[in-house]
């Protein structure tokens, strides 16, 4: 039996490791992850996709992207022919951003944002104060190694400004009812994870394992 080729983008600024403890059977199941790229000078968002879509070698295979990930997969999908896209703590358009980012995107209170302190989150983590953020800290520390402010510049600005106005019906969409990031009040047409937060791809890996090859094979 041929393996089903599953290719996975992690979310903003996230390196692969997100996907640590996501297991799928080696016998049915070929797992790639493609790393994040540094974007060119102007470069939209379209363009970056169109990059991205270039790493996936393999003709009807599963795509699947966490958060912005889940943003960029829509995006490279216009440029591929895939078995399946699924996006996990995610949206499918515009519609389903919270308020907040709306605002920010009318305002471009976004550019605010100081993100070269993710440069420093080494010494964020030495001089930290109370566990609860030491525990943050060090799991910024482990999984968002992509760092670079160029970067994290344009990929806050294109996960803010995204202009998708219509859902594709194609996307399977995995969402967590306890989402901070993009509250599921805003989500429509989804597979609920009871308990999920926005990182429910580290906390919920169990689920995922248990559910994931069936919401991938199943017709």
């Amino acid at each position: 039996m041929n393996k089903i080729p599953v290719y996975f983008v992690p979310g903003m600024a996230a390196n692969t490791t997100i996907f640590e403890n996501i297991s799928l059977s080696a016998e049915e199941f070929e797992v790639i992850y493609i790393p994040w790229k540094l974007p060119k000078a102007k470069e939209t968002i379209q363009q970056y996709a169109k990059r991205m879509a270039k790493e996936i070698k393999h003709e009807n295979a599963v795509l699947i992207g966490v958060s912005f990930g889940g943003v960029m997969v829509q995006e490279m999908a216009a440029f591929l022919k895939l078995r399946k896209l699924i996006i996990i703590s995610s949206v499918k358009s515009s519609s389903e951003l919270p308020r907040r980012m709306k605002i920010a995107k009318t305002t471009k209170a976004y550019k605010l944002l100081p993100t070269s302190w993710l440069k420093d989150v080494e010494k964020f983590v030495k001089y930290a104060f109370g566990d609860n953020l030491k525990r943050k800290l060090k799991l910024y520390e482990k999984y968002l190694h992509v760092r670079d402010k160029g970067y994290l510049d344009w990929a806050i600005e294109n996960m803010m400004c995204w202009e998708r106005a219509v859902c594709d019906p194609n996307v399977i969409h995995i969402h967590g009812d306890a989402d901070e990031v993009f509250p599921v009040k805003h989500i429509k047409e989804y597979i609920n994870v009871k308990g999920g937060t926005h990182a429910m791809i580290l906390s919920k890996y169990k689920w995922f394992n248990t559910n994931l090859p069936k919401i991938i094979t199943e017709e």
